[in-house]
């Protein structure tokens, strides 16, 4: 059984580093290969593959895609990002609209998201302003990670997780909604010391009202699809299909191309969940999970504060998503399961904001920002760090 647990070490040590050294393969390449690897060497059989493939995951990841995608093309979330950091003014009010505005709609419709929409308005904002766009951006980042704790369809790890438990959206929210509020208002209050020469100034600031470019036809119809999804969801319907239904309903258009919305859609990221669920089934049939079941018992991994402190390491070693998933055998298996099952959801998240490479939507707006703005490893882990700390330890003491 060495060479299921040989495929299982190589994919996971590529996307540890992000790429294969000396050949153009990413994540999800890695993580195609991986699954290819486990098929062809009889590991698992075909059928197996297709079993292992949580299929609730990725309809509801690719419903929220197209939920958010006819949200964003329709200019809302310009629209609420602009209209709130247009009234705050003072800087610190500004900082504080900012990581309320990214943390709440992360939330609801995935923190990628956000970062994606408010890091070229935070740019402009700051520049009009000739502020120092820094901590700003990094409200957008640390914001998005935080508040996508709160609920299951804040990020593709919660996804998984309300998959695996079978806990209630309105269940899942009521404990970690309170952990996601506390850890905005630590962001807020970590970057403002950090930063306080920037936020020392009483003098008012005033932005000019800046017209945003808005369907109408289709805000209206996304909202109110937005709307009537989150209340099925906390009224207990299956997540998975009230994402796909909403999404389904909201490509019935006579007004926006098809493709427009399919490249809203994170191929990639679909794919490579596929992957993994595959490469992670294939190692499950091996000595390899007793042998995790084992070091879980011996570790104590059934109390709050031992696993959110190794899933928030392997979260940063190779991102949060593929940690989940390593976790799932022995989480399953514990003593308290839906306890645990929160826990990770919430380490794994908060991790996100340790360094740069924590998360995708840290390298968004990273990305994004560089030419107007350079946020250096060090430059983010001077607030990621305490942020990451405080938050995650908040976390433990909320859930007990």
């Amino acid at each position: 059984m060495l060479i299921p647990v040989l495929i299982f070490s190589l994919t996971y040590l590529v996307l540890a580093l992000g790429r294969l050294p000396g050949f153009r393969v990413d994540r999800t390449g890695a993580a195609i290969i991986g699954a290819a690897l486990m098929i062809a060497c009889n590991v698992l059989s075909i059928e197996q593959a297709y079993a292992a493939i949580d299929y609730d995951t990725i309809i509801l990841l690719f419903g929220m895609m197209i939920v958010v995608a006819n949200l964003r093309l329709s200019g809302f979330f310009t629209l609420v990002s602009a209209w709130v950091v247009e009234h705050a003014h003072r800087p610190i009010l500004l900082l504080a609209a900012i990581v309320l505005v990214s943390g709440f709609f992360s939330a609801f419709f995935v923190n990628d998201t956000m970062c994606l929409v408010l890091t070229p308005l935070v740019l402009e904002i700051t520049r009009r302003l000739r502020r120092n766009p820094v901590p700003y951006l990094l409200a957008v980042a640390m914001a998005a990670n935080i508040g996508s704790v709160a609920t299951i369809t804040g990020n593709p790890q919660n996804m998984m997780i309300g998959s695996f438990s079978g806990i209630h959206y309105r269940a899942f929210a009521a404990a970690l909604a309170p952990v996601a509020a506390a850890g905005l208002v630590v962001a807020i209050a970590v970057l403002s010391l950090i930063y306080r020469r920037e936020f020392r100034q009483e003098q008012p600031i005033v932005l000019e009202h800046r017209a945003v470019a808005l369907d109408r036809a289709l805000l209206w119809k996304s909202l109110l699809a937005s709307a009537c999804m989150i209340a099925f969801f906390f009224a207990g319907w299956p997540v998975a299909k009230v994402a796909l239904v909403a999404g389904a309903l909201l490509l019935i258009t006579r007004r926006v191309e098809p493709e427009a919305v399919y490249r809203e859609i994170d191929w990639s990221l679909l794919v490579m969940f596929i992957g993994l669920f595959i490469v992670v089934a294939g190692v499950e049939k091996t000595a390899l999970s007793s042998d995790m079941l084992a070091l879980a018992a011996r570790f104590r991994l059934d109390r709050t504060v031992v696993l959110s402190a190794c899933a928030a390491v392997l979260s940063n070693l190779v991102s949060n998503v593929p940690a989940v998933l390593v976790f799932k055998p022995v989480v399953a298996h514990l003593a308290d399961s839906r306890h645990a099952w929160l826990a990770l959801a919430m380490s794994s998240t908060l991790a996100g904001n340790l360094t740069v490479l924590g998360s995708v939507a840290n390298l968004i707006v990273v990305e994004r920002a560089r030419q107007e703005a350079e946020i250096t490893f060090w430059e983010y882990a001077k607030v990621g760090v305490p942020v990451t700390v405080l938050t995650v330890a908040i976390g433990v003491w909320l859930l007990g």
